[in-house]
């Protein structure tokens, strides 16, 4: 890293600036000085200092910083991906437990072109490394915490919620596991919760065996703990039970729960080791288990995103070619060939979706009738659904962090000219909570905002070779029950839908 003294002085000597070297990415210095950092263009200015950096045989340095599955799993498959895709060559040297370089060089000239340092150990270590100017990009499991966002504020970084500060890099999911001769097969979301806060303590209340049951998680620190915690037991307000067996790694964990005949533990979707996972179900909805076009449209209640969270400074060419390159296809199949699920847009035809048709039929009743299914079928039977599904935050008319990024990825779709000529249906639908007429009204409006924010993004996007157009149905096609906070959640929903 570079943290050393530098004075940067402009052409004709009337401007001097003294500080501590922060980076600097071939064209651009980044300085801490009395008046805060500063950004500074190279070609306007002389250095002079220990930590002047060699302009003519730059390498340019990106660090990356958060959680181990990230780092050790799908980052270090991406960076091979991005070297292959512009012909260069990689090196991975393990600089200690949980550092790791990757040099990336011209094979022709054996020039080393960039380094990039991946440390992978937890969500809070990458949020407390970028604080500390020792990571310029955060790997999450989790959202930013909103003290962690005030930090980053009061440092310079930005707001690391707002647009284009935090990426969705690939989709997860956390999945209830079992060992392999357990009898159930499946469990509600709202017993799972109460299970991992200890209220349901023997199996026999899950129509299992009369045995106590065991539970298994992460370490409290590890992002994939705290998802657990923010997605599963804050919306009963309560804590992890007491007595819960810790492990340092996913595939620890998964081992001990295949182990265990008692044990039950949640998990990545990519760390299921010999484990046998849960399918998540509830009395008014089919069982949705974590397939990849499940978690894809967030179907699957428990759908948790990998984030990269991005402080507002610029990076160096390569770490912006690199960003560039994750968002492309090819990236996305190296998700894919990860274990991950990947973001890539996938249409599904009206025949496999007689589950969905089915349970709306098996919840039809006074408010939603025979007229309001007719009309759902007769406007969806001639178009295909996109997995592209937009979802909100609990209790907010805000977009969940996987819809947002579901905003930019379907902008530049249209931008690139991928829908023209065709028609997006943007279809909202709703929780059965209040009157069914509100409902739809209310399904409408987002529909509308998901149409409006979408066409927002899309900039350059040649709307006249794109029809557009919006409708909703309310509660009928409900996914899960009700009678659940993450039931009403999974209701309240947009589909995209493609003709």
């Amino acid at each position: 890293m570079w943290a050393q003294d530098v004075t940067l002085t402009s052409r004709d000597g009337s401007v001097q600036i003294d500080g501590t070297l922060l980076g600097y990415d071939g064209e651009f210095y980044r300085v801490e000085t009395v008046y805060g950092e500063l950004t500074v263009d190279g070609s306007g200015v002389a250095c002079d200092g220990p930590g002047c950096p060699n302009l003519e045989d730059f390498v340019a340095e990106l660090s990356l910083s958060g959680a181990a599955i990230i780092g050790e799993v799908l980052m270090p498959a991406l960076i091979q991906g991005f070297a292959l895709r512009d012909g260069l060559t990689v090196t991975q040297t393990a600089l200690d437990d949980v550092r790791d370089l990757f040099t990336l060089s011209n094979p022709a000239t054996g020039q080393t072109l960039a380094r990039i340092t991946l440390r992978s150990t937890n969500t809070d270590e990458g949020f407390a490394d970028l604080l500390a100017n020792e990571a310029d990009i955060v790997m999450a499991l989790r959202e930013v915490r909103e003290t962690e966002a005030a930090l980053a504020r009061e440092a310079g970084l930005g707001d690391l919620r707002g647009r284009g500060r935090v990426r969705v890099l690939a989709l997860d999911a956390l999945v209830p596991i079992v060992a392999p001769d357990n009898p159930l097969d499946r469990i509600a979301t709202p017993d799972l919760a109460e299970v991992l806060a200890g209220r349901i303590a023997n199996w026999a209340d899950l129509g299992g065996p009369d045995a106590p049951i065991t539970l298994h998680l992460r370490e409290a620190e590890s992002g994939l703990a705290q998802a657990v915690v923010d997605r599963l037991l804050q919306p009963i307000a309560s804590g992890i039970a007491e007595g819960v067996q810790r492990h340092p790694t996913d595939v620890a964990l998964a081992e001990a729960v295949a182990r265990d005949p008692f044990g039950l533990g949640v998990t990545s979707s990519a760390a299921l080791g010999a484990a046998k996972p849960l399918a998540l179900t509830g009395n008014c909805g089919f069982a949705l288990s974590a397939t990849r076009k499940a978690v894809k449209t967030e179907d699957y209640p428990l759908s948790a995103p990998l984030f990269l969270y991005l402080p507002a400074r610029r990076l160096p060419q390569v770490g912006r070619d690199f960003l560039s390159y994750l968002r492309s296809a090819p990236a996305q199949l190296v998700v894919r060939r990860a274990g991950f699920t990947d973001q890539a847009p996938e249409d599904v035809p009206i025949d496999a979706q007689g589950d969905r048709f089915a349970n709306a039929i098996a919840q039809a009743g006074p408010e939603v009738g025979l007229d309001e299914l007719q009309r759902m079928v007769r406007l969806l039977m001639p178009l295909k659904r996109v997995t592209t599904t937009f979802r909100f935050e609990v209790g907010s008319a805000r977009l969940d962090p996987q819809s947002r990024s579901n905003v930019e990825q379907l902008a530049r779709a249209l931008e690139a000219g991928q829908y023209d000529t065709r028609t997006l249906v943007f279809v909202g639908f709703s929780d059965g909570d209040g009157p069914a007429d509100a409902n739809r009204a209310i399904a409408l409006r987002r529909a509308e905002a998901v149409r409006d924010a979408v066409r927002r993004a899309a900039e350059t996007a040649n709307f006249d070779r794109i029809a557009i157009e919006v409708d909703a149905f309310g509660e009928a096609m409900p996914m899960a029950c009700d009678d659940s906070a993450w039931g009403r959640q999974v209701n309240r929903r947009v589909e995209v839908w493609l003709r």
